[in-house]
C-alpha cells in the first residue's frame, strides 16, 4: 500500500473523528443555551400560525 495513502487515512481516521465531536459539541451547547430558548420556542410555534 502506498504510505502517502496510509498517512492519510491515519490521519483523517483519528483526527476526523475529533474534527466531528468538536462540532457535534458546539452545535449541542447553541442549541441548550439558556438564552435561545425563546428563539427556538417561536420557531417552534411558526407551523401552527395562521396567515
Amino acid at each position: 500500500m502506498d504510505p502517502t495513502y496510509r498517512a492519510a487515512a491515519e490521519f483523517a481516521q483519528s483526527w476526523g473523528l475529533v474534527y466531528f465531536v468538536a462540532i457535534f459539541s458546539l452545535v449541542l451547547i447553541y442549541a441548550l443555551w439558556p438564552s435561545r430558548q425563546k428563539q427556538f420556542d417561536e420557531a417552534a410555534r411558526i407551523p401552527l400560525q395562521e396567515d
